[in-house]
């Protein structure tokens, strides 16, 4: 499990598909990964295994993902209609005091 605030490394994608090619030419995943011994030999294994489920690893699937979603632009109308949620909850909390 990825600590929070870890980096990721990124190889480029010559590389995954010349792991790739070797692969489907037969070679084995520790094989091949005697040849990259600055790629460990689990990250070999799971672009091997997202290959085969049908995941294309020439591409990042999590850009964007991360954190908190961003929100969409803001009109006038949408400030006006929070400002107006706000103002009947003030008053609904100020009728609930006021009953005490």
């Amino acid at each position: 499990m990825a600590s929070k605030g870890q980096k990721f490394k990124r190889y480029p994608l010559e590389t995954k598909e010349e792991i790739l090619k070797k692969y489907s030419e037969g070679r084995g995943y520790k094989s091949i990964a005697r040849d990259y011994p600055n790629i460990p030999v689990h990250t070999i294994q799971t672009w091997l295994r997202q290959t085969k489920a049908g995941i294309d690893i020439r591409i990042r699937h999590n850009k964007g993902k991360s954190g908190r979603p961003k929100e969409k632009k803001l009109t006038l109308e949408d400030y006006k209609e929070r400002y107006e949620i706000l103002k009947k909850y003030q008053a609904f909390l100020q009728a609930r005091r006021e009953k005490k």
